[in-house]
């Protein structure tokens, strides 16, 4: 079975892992969470959306074409995208930013992955360590909010980390039934992995988040959460999402404005990704 969705859509998949020295991550780490993190969230939130909305303006359109010259090494990567909402141009950096697919990638495999990005984490729910935020000791099922015996201890959580250059849009991993949707306010602390050196998916935990289950033909439950961080205007899901809906395999299920990421606790391991590797929107599960 072929990993990659198609060569036709392959996705510029350079993606630089950073090794900072420990020192530099706990300064991060400590830059994020201590200052940043301990803002209030609402005020996180304002500061983000005008910071955010600088991208909306027209004039940011101007730095596209020198971002696609520094960021992808494929010349003709944009063509295989148009702009959103059918406009006819990209009007603005925010634009290119949730960029569609022109045609979305094709994959006989019955599990996908959803989104495009660095697999910054990965491991058994059960293994999965508790994280304190702000005094208060959770563990992975409060990243999808649920109660602590919902997740089999025996499912898969991953983590799929979106650089600034990759495609922002989630879709469905596989064809199923929307058993429920939750937003879950939070802070937007930063969200880069290789600053939280014991922790990767620590964002994941105490960030604002869409929580979406499809229940998949089988009758298992695939459970997302969508996670926002620092300069997220807004996390859209889009408007054919609701509980009761049918969706199919790359479904469009929500998208971003800026900043990203996404875990997934399934029922399957991934059969083709380690930690810390590209994984591509619509390629093998």
């Amino acid at each position: 079975m072929d990993v990659s969705a198609s060569e036709k859509f392959y996705s510029d998949p350079s993606f630089t892992v950073f090794k900072v020295p420990k020192w530099r991550a706990y300064f991060y780490s400590f830059l994020s969470v201590k200052l940043w993190g301990n803002l209030p969230s609402n005020l996180q939130r304002r500061i983000s959306k005008k910071y955010a909305s600088l991208y909306d303006k027209p004039f940011s359109k101007r730095f596209i074409p020198t971002y696609l010259s520094v960021n992808y090494s494929d010349s003709s990567y944009l063509e295989k995208f148009r702009p959103p909402h059918g406009k006819p141009d990209y009007e603005s950096f925010q634009d290119f930013f949730t960029r569609e697919f022109k045609f979305l990638p094709k994959n006989e495999s019955p599990w996908i992955w959803p989104c495009e990005g660095l697999l910054c984490d990965m491991d058994k729910v059960g293994a999965i360590k508790t994280v304190h935020v702000k005094c208060d000791e959770r563990k992975v099922h409060t990243v999808f909010g649920v109660s602590e015996d919902s997740i089999p201890s025996n499912y898969t959580f991953t983590n799929v980390f979106l650089h600034n250059k990759n495609y922002h849009r989630i879709h469905s991993p596989v064809n199923g039934t929307i058993s429920r949707i939750q937003h879950v306010p939070g802070d937007l602390i930063v969200l880069r992995p290789w600053i939280y050196v014991q922790n990767p998916s620590l964002p994941a935990f105490r960030n604002e988040r869409y929580n979406i289950d499809i229940t998949d033909e089988l009758g298992r439950t695939w459970y997302l959460s969508i996670v926002g961080g620092p300069a997220v205007g807004t996390i859209k899901l889009n408007d054919t999402v609701s509980v009761g809906q049918k969706v199919e395999k790359m479904g469009e299920l929500a998208l971003f404005y800026l900043g990203s990421t996404c875990c997934m606790a399934s029922p399957l391991v991934p059969r083709f990704h380690e930690k810390n590797t590209f994984v591509e929107v619509g390629a093998s599960y």
